[in-house]
């Protein structure tokens, strides 16, 4: 008989996502609160567990495609990284912190076989059955920008207004740009300035981004715009937009940007197509914080290539999950954790892989778009508190 066990997260998810073929992807990241409630599913002891958007049915480690192959030591990382949180997680993953912990500096060898002494595999699937589904990708915009507007770096990046509250929806986009009643409330509100206005757009899409300052001193600083809030305006792609009209055949933020640029005339019109804004906070950004991402939902900075983010009814924030995917992009099968979600992330076997900061994870966000599988890694027999 099926085990059923339900999990109630405080996920923060903005906007629903018009997702098409090679579309920008929109994620957006924010930490749970200190006290969210969290249910405690059980140790592992039945063949098949369901819950609301999934099912995981049990299978033996050799199902699972290169298992052997993977250099478990930056995914112990983002596991170490899950534990810094006990409040997020289930009390089966929890009561392993201490030995993930001790296991830090064990061998690859010993780590394997911890794995395999400890957790189960379990297959997940849609409550259809499918097994197979989709893996997106999103990254950490970084860009340069100025605290004083120009010519060469004239378009605004804005924290909340302090009006915000008193209307919802807020102003859309294009209001803000257009009405002086809305630019005069933005009065004061402006973090920085950035160059390039599809720059602007794909930061706000993936809901944090590191900026390059340029200090009156001569030096640079770097630190995080982090998500805030948003004007609650519904999110449009814009890549969907033009895919729609016919206007390119590549929907890719290059692909997207090679369109401006041929088409700069209609530039505006482009970016009101989605009304939505996203509103940010300035974070410091030390250098041991360089290694790591944003904090994603469960509240924990996100690991470059062994975070992802998933739908919170289909595993609980935390899980450790063997991902296989194979595409013209990349090749995947590797250990990674649930530790993000996102609006277009829905379903039993979806994830978006956080490949990390900068112009070559854009480049891979961008276009990654391919087949995925899914392994939950379960406690066996772990003692609920």
């Amino acid at each position: 008989m099926a085990q059923v066990f339900r999990w109630s997260v405080l996920a923060w998810i903005v906007g629903i996502l018009a997702a098409c073929s090679s579309a920008p992807r929109y994620v957006l990241t924010k930490p749970l609160p200190n006290k969210a409630p969290q249910a405690q599913p059980q140790a592992a002891t039945s063949a098949v567990m369901t819950n609301a958007r999934s099912q995981w049915m049990r299978v033996d480690w050799a199902e699972l495609p290169g298992f052997n192959e993977d250099a478990l030591a930056p995914a112990w990382n983002a596991w170490i990284k899950s534990c810094e949180r006990p409040v997020s997680l289930p009390a089966p993953l929890l009561a392993l912190c201490p030995q993930v912990r001790a296991l830090s500096i064990a061998s690859q060898e010993e780590q394997q076989a911890w794995l395999q002494q400890q957790l189960v595999p379990y297959r997940v699937e849609s409550l259809q059955g499918e097994a197979r589904g989709l893996l997106t990708a999103y990254f950490e915009p970084v860009m340069d920008v100025s605290r004083t507007q120009s010519p060469m770096f004239p378009f605004p990046l804005y924290q909340v207004p302090a009006n915000l509250n008193q209307r919802t929806p807020w102003f859309s986009r294009q209001e803000i740009d257009t009405l002086a009643q809305v630019q005069t409330q933005l009065q004061g509100r402006v973090l920085a300035y950035a160059s390039d206005p599809i720059d602007v757009l794909i930061l706000q899409i993936q809901g944090s981004g590191r900026i390059r300052v340029a200090e009156p001193d001569g030096s640079t600083r770097t630190s995080r715009l982090a998500y805030a809030a948003t004007n609650e305006q519904p999110y449009q792609s814009v890549g969907k937009w033009l895919l729609d009209q016919g206007l390119v055949k590549d929907a890719s933020w290059p692909g997207i940007k090679a369109w401006v640029a041929q088409n700069p005339q209609r530039l505006q019109e482009l970016l009101w197509v989605n009304p939505r804004v996203v509103f940010f906070k300035e974070e410091a950004l030390g250098d041991l914080d360089m290694a790591w991402g944003p904090k994603g939902a469960q509240g924990v900075a996100l690991t470059p290539g062994r975070s992802i983010a998933i739908d919170p009814l289909a595993m609980p924030y935390g899980t450790p999950v063997w991902l296989v995917s194979r595409g013209p992009q990349v090749n995947l099968q590797k250990l990674v954790f649930a530790q993000d979600t996102g609006s277009a992330i829905v379903g039993a076997v979806r994830a978006d892989y956080f490949v990390g900061a900068g112009a070559a994870a854009g480049e891979l966000a961008g276009r990654l778009k391919q087949p995925l599988n899914m392994w939950v890694l379960w406690p066996k027999s772990v003692a609920t508190p």
